[in-house]
């Protein structure tokens, strides 16, 4: 199914957990396409005003419609409550060590992000505002030693 939907490959530790949420989605939105569309095909059936003339103000005394809605409801909330909250909060609780994590400075600009990445000794160089300039929007002061191999990109 991942290659039906087109996923790209997973770059991170939480990447298979939410193509599985993708997936189990999917494959819901089609099972309730598949039983919606059943239902309709049926009421256009068994309410057609060749059978039904008349309206009929009672309606249906069946309770089947509400129970299969109460169900759908009931497996969306799971889905919401024990699927995609967990994982959810594996992403935003679990931090890597510093040590181990690409450490960026993004500042932001109108209509733009500049992004700053250390260089090989992994340390940011100075910012002074009195920098910035069309050419160095982020104000990297590149005669301090420390931000000489540092790397700026925009977007």
């Amino acid at each position: 199914m991942k290659e039906l939907l087109g996923l790209p490959v997973d770059a991170s530790v939480h990447g298979p957990a939410i193509d599985n949420i993708i997936v189990i989605m999917h494959w819901l939105m089609l099972v309730l396409f598949i039983g919606w569309g059943a239902f309709f095909i049926y009421t256009l059936i068994r309410f057609r005003s060749g059978k039904h003339p008349r309206a009929d103000y009672a309606g249906v005394k069946s309770h089947l419609s509400t129970y299969g809605e109460i169900a759908v409801a009931a497996f969306e909330g799971f889905l919401l409550i024990g699927l995609a909250i967990p994982v959810w909060s594996n992403v935003i609780t679990k931090y890597p060590a510093e040590k181990d994590a690409v450490v960026i400075n993004v500042i932001a600009e109108q209509f733009a992000w500049n992004f700053q990445y250390p260089g090989k000794d992994g340390l940011f160089g100075r910012r002074d505002i009195k920098l910035v300039s069309s050419d160095n929007p982020i104000g990297l002061d590149r005669s301090d030693p420390v931000g000489k191999d540092d790397i700026t990109t925009i977007n």
